[in-house]
């Protein structure tokens, strides 16, 4: 289990292309020892997709480590900035708009940072209950905050997978951040759009819960998919905090 002086880290991943999609435009990066958990879901197509999801991932496993939570963020921009013009190069060729969702968890010492574009999420359990850390940036989350539609006709909404931020659609990555300090037991779950789409969060929270190990948590949330179809593709990265044991003098 890899550890920090304060924390062990016990993490788990799970990836399906589900039961419609013929390809997985999925891709994760589970880095304990530079602090960084990645999801990123794919857009444009086969190849497009592909393309987009595993260049971000590639590119961001190159951070190196970090002297602390600013720097750690700072080399994760620069490393999408990169993304972000290979992506664009590759759209160009194509004739076509290509992008990934993004969310992405740094942890360094005591503090946590999320950064996320697009509708894959991030959520913190802490004490049994489940916090949801990003807000969707898609057509039917703008609605909503404007009182324009209710929640029951978001659920139903033909345009709720419509997003409105993404890596590689910009000139420059666009990220959203939150953060704040870490505690004991907290459990990070990380996700793209094909669990949130048909696992509600009483749901996740009820089985990012149980006492198991965070692999078993993933494969139970990707199982829960495919038994309800699994329309889309869908990730699952999940990392829980147990104090460090104390240092032994001799």
């Amino acid at each position: 289990m890899p550890e920090t002086d304060l924390f062990l880290f016990d993490c788990g991943a799970s990836s399906n292309t589900g039961l419609v999609r013929a390809h997985n435009e999925d891709s994760y990066l589970v880095r304990p020892e530079l602090g960084l958990w990645v999801v990123a879901d794919g857009m444009g197509g086969h190849a497009a997709g592909d393309f987009a999801s595993q260049t971000i991932v590639a590119d961001l496993a190159e951070v190196g480590v970090p002297g602390s939570l600013d720097d750690l963020q700072a080399r994760v921009f620069a490393r999408l900035g990169q993304s972000t013009q290979a992506i664009r190069a590759r759209a160009r060729q194509l004739g076509t708009t290509v992008g990934a969702t993004l969310v992405a968890l740094l942890l360094h010492e005591d503090g946590f940072a999320c950064l996320w574009a697009g509708d894959s999420r991030a959520y913190l359990l802490r004490a049994g209950k489940l916090f949801r850390l990003t807000e969707d940036h898609t057509e039917v989350q703008a609605l909503l905050n404007a009182g324009a539609i209710t929640p029951d006709e978001a659920r139903y909404w033909p345009r709720r997978n419509v997003i409105t931020r993404a890596i590689g659609v910009t000139d420059l990555p666009e990220c959203e951040r939150m953060g704040g300090p870490l505690e004991p037991g907290d459990l990070f779950l990380l996700c793209s759009d094909g669990l949130t789409g048909l696992v509600e969060d009483a749901e996740i929270e009820r089985i990012a819960a149980e006492p198991v190990p965070a692999q078993v948590i993933c494969d139970a949330l990707v199982a829960l998919t495919l038994d309800r179809g699994a329309h889309d593709n869908v990730t699952v990265v999940t990392v829980r905090l147990h104090p460090a044991p104390a240092p032994v003098f001799d």
